[in-house]
């Protein structure tokens, strides 16, 4: 049992959080980093992993595999999103960032199909099973660290930072990509080269560990711990006692980790085989736009603190319906990459009512106690859905001719998700879940 010295103590840490909230932020960052390089460098390593085929096949497979990294999603966050809940958000963190750290040190080390055979396929699984269930307790345990260290009246603007570090991630990825195809030939990115990024994520990932260690415990954590009469974290208690805000999670995640998906990973691909620019300008193109994404995060986030959640919500699915047809349509007769970085940043533009607040809203519906698997274990059952297939099922749809089944594809859920965004009364103001039960 914690002593009242030392909730009193952790209480006084928490009232200046920006220490640990920099170093939760910067531990994300690197887990992000490691979860993007697969995809930012897929169109360099799948013909390592896969056998000699026509690319789009080999893209598939590499889609496939990173789809089935989201598999693990689901499992990470109830373990882990328990695990927070039980041990502290510190400690499910510190063990997540370890397992990414080992997938990415995986990678960058198992030999090609021409060395070992399907082997080689079975070990870039197993390391991306492994990432899977790091990123899948990372979320939970990320968005409650960082919307319980946050002030009340500045939860959307420090929650923010979730989604800015997830995107200075995969900025960095490209970043990565960039040097890389700047001081290497396109045989040595294809024959080793891109090997290097996942030898720096796993040197990253371990360094962070060290950083997190440090970090203070939130006083929520500390307070529904001491509490020795609260229900356990656990999956039975999360449909037990919170069904509607468990598939309130789910919907509002499904159409916005798609369009996210859409927009972002698979959009450079998009640019390479649709559009038809070469894959150092389409890297370009997206490491300029996801540069201004990321920076409007904590403006959106400040928004909603004073504006409340719903109105960003809303103007998310308002233009992703009305939008993404359009904007993926006039992207294959882009004339140029400038018309086509306008493009992309008006898609990042209309997600980042989303992605800007998602993590505090969903923060916001649980209680202290079962926070973290609440927030985790939803989202990543809809992100292993509808995010971590969004590549494959769009290369499907052109495989087969259908192109443009992908945009009504991301609209109509877009749309489906704007239901729930019109149901769900938040305010940045109220401490209430939306149904009525108070959260700490």
């Amino acid at each position: 049992m914690h002593s009242p010295n030392s909730l009193e103590a952790s209480r006084k840490e928490n009232r200046s959080p920006l220490k640990s909230i920099f170093g939760g932020a910067l531990g994300n960052l690197v887990e992000w980093y490691d979860w993007y390089v697969y995809s930012a460098f897929t169109l360099y390593f799948a013909p390592v992993f896969f056998p000699q085929v026509d690319a789009t096949a080999q893209l598939l497979n590499a889609a496939a595999i990173f789809a089935v990294g989201f598999l693990m999603r689901p499992l990470g966050a109830w373990l882990m999103g328990m695990y927070a809940d039980r041990r502290g958000r510190k400690a499910g963190l510190t063990f997540s960032v370890i397992l990414m750290g080992s997938g990415s040190l995986l990678v960058a080390c198992t030999p090609g199909y021409a060395q070992i055979g399907p082997w080689a396929s079975a070990l870039l699984l197993l390391a991306r099973l492994m990432q899977g269930l790091s990123v899948g307790g990372e979320y939970g345990a990320s968005a409650t660290y960082l919307s319980e260290m946050a002030q009340r009246e500045l939860r959307g603007f420090f929650s923010s930072f979730q989604y800015v570090t997830l995107i200075a991630g995969q900025l960095l990825a490209l970043c990565v990509l960039l040097v890389l195809q700047a001081v290497l030939t396109e045989a040595q990115l294809e024959a080793w080269g891109w090997r290097i990024p996942f030898a720096m994520g796993s040197v990253l990932a371990f360094s962070v560990f060290y950083i997190r260690r440090s970090m203070a415990e939130t006083a929520d954590f500390e307070a529904a711990h001491a509490d020795k009469d609260a229900r356990k974290s656990s999956g039975l208690a999360l449909m037990r006692y919170h069904p509607r805000q468990f598939a309130v999670v789910v919907a509002l995640t499904a159409g916005g980790t798609l369009a996210f998906y859409a927009y972002s990973t698979y959009m450079q691909k998009f640019l390479v085989n649709s559009a038809g620019f070469s894959r150092e300008t389409s890297t370009g193109i997206m490491a300029a736009a996801l540069f201004i994404y990321m920076l409007l995060q904590p403006l959106a986030g400040w928004l909603s603190d004073r504006l409340g959640r719903k109105p960003l919500l809303i103007s998310f699915g308002i233009a992703g319906m009305l939008l993404t047809v359009p904007i993926f349509e006039q992207l294959k007769q882009a004339a140029s990459s400038f018309h086509a970085f306008l493009l992309v940043l008006a898609a990042l533009v209309i997600v980042t009512g989303y992605t800007s607040i998602n993590a505090v809203v969903k923060a916001e519906l649980f209680p202290a106690k079962i926070r973290a698997l609440g927030v985790a274990l939803p989202y990543a059952l809809a992100n292993t859905l509808f995010g971590g297939t969004a590549e494959y099922v769009a290369l499907s749809f052109k495989e087969k001719g259908f192109e443009s089944g992908f945009y009504w594809y991301v609209a109509a859920m877009i749309g489906m998700s704007m239901i729930v965004f019109l149901w769900i009364d938040r305010s940045s103001r109220t401490q209430v879940d939306g149904f009525g039960e108070p959260v700490r």
